[in-house]
């Protein structure tokens, strides 16, 4: 199946979830925000949220840092 995410073309897996594509992409769901077709996915659904062909993925890491003085 076709799925855009974050601007790319990628192929993933026919029957995929929101979950299965992180771990597919070894991503951790901890300091993850993701966006399907322009709505925000809950955490809470992302074993539930099914993709689907044509689908628009938005995956944004937050890191943590700052400046020691």
């Amino acid at each position: 199946m076709q799925i855009t995410l974050n601007g790319d073309r990628t192929e993933v897996a026919e029957v995929s979830t929101v979950a299965s594509l992180l771990i597919q992409l070894s991503i951790g769901r901890d300091r993850v925000a993701v966006e399907r077709n322009g709505d925000i996915v809950p955490k809470a659904t992302y074993e539930q949220q099914a993709l689907a062909e044509n689908d628009t993925i938005e995956i944004v890491h937050f890191v943590g840092g700052g400046q020691t003085i």
